[in-house]
């Protein structure tokens, strides 16, 4: 082979190489990189044992569903995939539906801002995101609505990456993050104009409990909506392949277990919300919310050879590889509930706190 075939070859080799990695690359190829993949604050030497101690939970069902074991199940579970969540599916850790003619990230846009609309959030408001993640959300509710919104996360290490967000993107000064559980907010009584919960309080063991903490917070007459994650009407728990599906979406998302879509609005009810309106926001006309994974196969695959390589080379964690496995075992699960129509991840609910509280 001559040297102008050789140079060919090698230049058809690694433009194929760079299309690979880079033009199918990760969602958030400006933020996360491969390279920098962690444990959030597990140390690189502990997250084969913290992967190990997670699913430690699910042989102690009791535990997952005392709520004093939850903070540490949900904590580790986010140190784990935070950053995987980051650079392969990017700041906003929830789906949304698919739009005709728009992208996965303006799908995600505007099912963010509908929220905040939603709640009627304007300029100067104090606004509360419970469950917030490393603050896509945020990030774009805030500049939507010109509100100041503050976010509370169980887990430190995303507190850290949403500051680090707030502040490239130029909305630190609107957008604050707090670590603390949300069963126990670090706030005042009637301290906020409104608040919203992104596909987060799933993670309560009591719904009513996260409930409750809201309405304390929120000040009289504030509204609040919340997308949970619930099991539908098509769910049928004599069902083998829907329990199946359900208890493979639990495991592999750190969940004390899924909830009636017939359970949500009673709850609110019960600890003093009027509820003012509760639909499936994933229901026709809405495209499906799980295109997505399904479209993501392939660059699966491609994050989950950079993962191995990274791995083997001592650059990415022990345990990287068994959560990048999870997570795609996981999204199996999601795609198959979502084409059965047995889950959503959207069941919207908006409550008002009533204004005038009975004596």
């Amino acid at each position: 082979m001559d040297s102008l075939s050789l140079f060919c070859t090698g230049a058809l080799l690694a433009g194929g190489l760079y299309w690979f990695v880079c033009v199918l690359g990760p969602a958030e190829r400006k933020g996360k990189r491969a390279s920098d993949l962690s444990g959030g604050s597990i140390s690189a030497e502990k997250v084969q044992d913290s992967y190990k101690q997670y699913w430690s939970f699910f042989r102690r069902p009791k535990e997952i569903e005392t709520a004093e074991k939850v903070p540490d199940f949900v904590d580790t579970f986010y140190n784990l995939v935070t950053d995987i969540y980051e650079w392969g599916w990017g700041q906003s850790f929830h789906f949304s539906p698919s739009i005709r003619g728009k992208s996965h990230r303006e799908a995600t846009r505007l099912h963010e801002e509908m929220a905040v609309d939603l709640i009627e959030a304007k300029s100067g408001d104090k606004i509360l995101d419970v469950g917030c993640g490393v603050g896509g959300p945020m990030r774009a509710i805030a500049s939507h609505s010109r509100a100041n919104v503050v976010g509370i996360t169980i887990n430190e290490y995303q507190v850290k990456r949403a500051k680090i967000h707030n502040k490239k993107a130029g909305l630190d000064s609107l957008c604050d993050v707090v670590c603390g559980n949300f069963l126990e907010m670090p706030f005042p009584d009637n301290s906020f104009d409104g608040a919203y919960s992104i596909e987060a309080t799933c993670h309560a063991p009591k719904l009513n409990e996260v409930y409750a903490e809201i309405f304390r917070v929120l000040k009289p007459g504030a509204l609040y909506v919340s997308y949970e994650w619930v099991t539908t009407e098509k769910f049928v728990s004599e069902n083998s392949e829907h329990v199946e599906i359900i208890q493979g979406i639990e495991r592999g998302d750190a969940l004390p277990g899924l909830r009636s879509y017939a359970d949500i609005a009673e709850t609110a009810k019960n600890v003093g919300f009027e509820v003012i309106k509760e639909r499936d926001l994933a229901q026709p006309p809405a495209g499906p919310w799980w295109s997505r994974l399904k479209m993501g196969r392939l660059a699966y695959w491609r994050n989950h050879v950079v993962v191995t390589v990274l791995s083997a080379l001592g650059i990415a964690p022990k345990g990287t590889v068994d959560v990048h496995e999870m997570l795609f075992k996981t999204a199996d699960f999601l795609t198959r509930g979502g084409d059965t129509g047995i889950f959503s991840p959207m069941h919207m609910i908006l409550c008002r706190k009533p204004k005038e509280q009975e004596k």
